[in-house]
């Protein structure tokens, strides 16, 4: 068998500064007068972290998965029967064309910068072509992370690079009631993932890259291209068990293929093009459908001009605008074609010498 290798995380916090940790969530000192009660809750917090309580609460897995007597988490297996009904609901020919509509700016005026985002604003002029069209147009606006109360993304945590089948769809890394690590948002994102036939992405560059909140999704994204949809059968996170299963052959299910997609990448000095073009791979990647050379956008607004007339300068730019509309038009006649059943999507024969 092959060897899981050891040795890198560090011991598990002490008591103390387990109480350093918890308490600097309360830094206000509105909180003060509440030490007796929030001495009882962080103990009940530390046994929880102590004894590694993940899933506090749990139902077998029941018939149809690898293990029924194995306790899933009740919060995972809600949301992978919502991914399955949202399959069903996908796929289901009277359903009505929906497309997401993903802004992956980490800006808007309820936080910090103090105005809204130009992505935003192409978001919605792309939006708007959608509903024009009869689409249901669901925008996600990743800014969120930024502004919402508790709302998170938490990191991906490299499962897959263990092996693929530890992978799981959708992922049970999080919630960790044992680390504190919830209030995610990724379950939610999944079922609207699943629910669209098409997918659009407006993002400027951040340092040549996409900005933190898409790419943080976008890794979260790994167990929907070759995840497992059964944790009982690595009995939660058991790395040589899911070993075992990838050596003995694993077929790597593209859970979200046959999509369309289209993107709209703008900066003001660099990136552009392979921001753009390492996004439409990951697209390619994940058997969704390239809609065509209108529905990828890769443009400077205000080149090497001032961040504070940025907003004007798309006010100006009349050409963007339109094209941003062209990316929703040619993403909504794709899907239209795609539903007809006029475009084959991940139905050839052909198959992967080096599947991963």
């Amino acid at each position: 068998m092959t060897e899981v290798r050891k040795g890198q995380a560090p011991a598990k916090l002490g008591r103390d500064e387990f109480h350093i940790r918890f308490r600097n969530a309360f830094h206000d000192p509105a909180y003060d007068t509440l030490g007796r009660e929030l001495d009882a809750i962080e103990q009940v917090a530390w046994e929880a972290y102590h004894e590694g309580r993940k899933a506090p609460r749990t139902v077998k897995a029941g018939p149809g998965y690898a293990d029924p007597s194995y306790d899933l988490s009740i919060e995972w297996k809600d949301t992978h029967e919502r991914l399955l009904a949202a399959e069903r609901h996908q796929k289901d020919p009277a359903s009505r064309n929906r497309v997401l509509l993903i802004n992956g700016s980490a800006r808007n005026d309820g936080t910090c910068p103090g105005e809204i985002s130009k992505s935003w604003r192409m978001t919605i002029m792309a939006r708007d072509v959608l509903v024009e069209q009869g689409f249901e147009a669901d925008v996600l606006d990743l800014s969120l992370l930024n502004s919402d109360y508790d709302r998170h993304i938490h990191p991906c945590k490299g499962c897959v690079s263990t092996a693929m089948p530890l992978c799981h769809w959708p992922c049970s890394c999080y919630p960790n009631h044992a680390e504190r690590q919830v209030n995610d948002w990724m379950n939610e994102i999944y079922e609207r993932w699943v629910l669209a036939h098409g997918v659009i992405i407006v993002t400027p560059v951040y340092w040549y890259q996409s900005p933190s909140p898409l790419k943080l999704m976008i890794d979260r994204l790994v167990c929907a291209d070759g995840g497992s949809p059964d944790p009982s059968s690595t009995h939660g996170k058991k790395a040589e068990e899911a070993k075992e299963i990838e050596l003995a052959g694993w077929d790597y299910p593209k859970h979200l293929a046959g999509r369309a997609y289209g993107l709209v990448v703008h900066g003001d000095v660099a990136g552009i093009e392979s921001t753009r073009r390492s996004l439409a791979d990951w697209f390619g990647w994940m058997d969704f459908v390239d809609a065509g050379s209108f529905a990828q956008l890769d443009r400077y607004i205000g080149y090497y001009e001032s961040y504070a007339e940025s907003h004007a300068t798309l006010d100006r730019d009349s050409a963007v605008q339109e094209e941003v509309r062209n990316v929703a038009r040619a993403v909504a006649e794709a899907v239209r074609e795609i539903r007809a059943g006029r475009v084959a999507v991940s139905q050839h024969r052909l198959k992967d010498p080096r599947p991963k």
